[in-house]
């Protein structure tokens, strides 16, 4: 049934989309022109309070907590936790993790197959990356005192809130981002970038003239940094609980049957590849665009497919600057554990196996990731993707303006 739904769905949208619609007739459009770059950027600026919020910490726990007031200072007050226990597995050694880095720049072939950890193809000029656990390499004194405070095993919490639909309160759409991240930075950009995103659509979609036909959850992830715990355990303690009404006759329904996995993850850096010496270019490429992918080994592949389709579609109808593309190499990040249960699809600013992986974006896990880092050309991009999250999820949960 939940399949049958989904195709109807997005092509019924589809179908719509061909038609041309007024600011007036369309009210997904009014909502995506309340996106604001200055909101989004002090979302994230919020975020950076709290360094690089490593899971484990105490101000990673203190992340969680504001995370929770902020989202029921919009009025998305029906916030939950999602509570689990997380135990490293034993290091090899007492010592630190070595920085793991990709061999040093170099060129490959332009038709040459390179394996990357996302089983794509890396291309053009390859870069050192890794993640950085040297406190002295964070310059900034302040910044390295507030990241060392210890990680430790034990408990975990995220936080997520719903938008409850007004006709299908049992079905929903999953829209996520991991508010974790380390190396001795400020996760500006993974993955505070994605968690501002999914935030500033909860303020948006709970403003009180806002009503959606299916429900919408925001979900923030904790421990993806150590393997996507985080949403792995959302999945195992409420897969099973789907589109069980509880109490009976209540018309709640606590966990919504799954119709669409959206996950941000990285979402302000596109600067192209590093140049044959290394270096980067400083400005955002005019070329930039949002990455939309789906996992073609997915059990799920084909309605990912479409799904990703649409929200790049949407992008056209929605975004203000930069397009979006779409890849088949989604991997590590937290789509993953739902993507052969549902369509699943990540959005971000570089494709993660080719291109991040390959060492494009300098910042991934370094002491370099803090706000001032990026312009407004970055963050621009990050409220471009925000824009077609919103738009697509708009559409397909039904939003209208009471």
């Amino acid at each position: 049934m939940r399949s049958k739904l989904f195709i109807i769905a997005i092509f019924g949208l589809i179908s719509v989309g061909t038609r041309a619609l007024s600011a007036q007739d369309d009210p997904v459009k009014v909502l995506v022109g309340r996106l604001d770059l200055q909101k989004y950027k002090a979302t994230i600026k919020g975020l950076t309070q709290f360094g690089d919020r490593r899971q484990g910490t105490e101000r990673n726990r203190k992340a969680v907590d504001w995370i929770e007031g902020q989202l029921k200072s919009y009025g998305c007050t029906n916030t939950e936790r999602i509570k689990y226990e997380y135990a490293p597995p034993a290091p090899a050694n007492a010592q630190a993790a070595p920085r793991v880095t990709q061999p040093p720049v170099s060129a490959i072939a332009s038709g040459e197959v390179v394996t990357s950890s996302g089983g794509s193809r890396l291309r053009g000029i390859r870069a050192r990356t890794g993640v950085n656990s040297n406190p002295n390499a964070q310059p900034d004194v302040r910044l390295r005192e507030l990241n060392s405070g210890p990680t430790t095993p034990g408990p975990r919490e995220e936080v997520y809130c719903t938008k409850v639909g007004a006709i299908h309160p049992d079905e929903m759409y999953i829209v996520a981002a991991h508010m974790d991240g380390h190396g001795w930075g400020e996760a500006a950009n993974d993955d505070g970038s994605g968690t501002a995103l999914v935030m500033e659509l909860a303020r948006i979609f709970s403003m009180p003239d806002v009503e959606t036909d299916r429900s919408i959850r925001f979900a923030l992830w904790n421990n993806e940094e150590t393997g996507l715990n985080g949403a792995r355990a959302y999945v195992e303690q409420r897969v099973e609980l789907q589109g069980k009404e509880n109490p009976p006759g209540s018309g709640r329904y606590p966990e919504p049957a799954w119709l669409g996995m959206i996950q941000h993850d990285m979402m302000l850096w596109d600067h192209g590849m590093p140049r044959p010496d290394g270096s980067l270019n400083p400005e955002q490429r005019p070329e930039a665009d949002v990455n939309i992918e789906f996992q073609s080994t997915a059990k799920l592949a084909d309605r990912a497919m479409k799904l990703a389709f649409f929200f790049r579609d949407t992008n056209e109808k929605y975004a203000t600057d930069y397009p979006a593309a779409v890849g088949n190499h989604m991997t590590n990040t937290d789509s993953t554990p739902f993507m052969d249960l549902v369509p699943s699809i990540s959005l971000r600013e570089n494709e993660r196996g080719m291109q991040t992986g390959a060492g494009w974006n300098p910042t991934w896990h370094q002491p370099t990731d803090v706000f001032s880092t990026f312009s407004d050309k970055d963050f621009r991009l990050g409220l471009n993707a925000a824009q077609t999250t919103l738009g697509a999820v708009g559409q397909l949960a039904g939003a209208r303006l009471k």
